[in-house]
């Protein structure tokens, strides 16, 4: 189950990284991210699922 769980994880982090990266920089901008932060938010913001 653990396995599962590793594998539901990266696939959410992945997911929301490639949602935020297909947004504009005014997109980013008007949401408040830089480029630079994707990595980071999309790691918690899976974590919290």
């Amino acid at each position: 189950m653990d396995i599962f769980n590793t594998v539901r994880t990266w696939n959410r982090v992945r997911q929301t990284r490639n949602e935020l990266y297909s947004l504009s920089n005014r997109e980013l901008d008007d949401l408040g991210i830089s480029r630079g932060d994707i990595p980071f938010i999309a790691k918690r913001a899976s974590s919290k699922r």
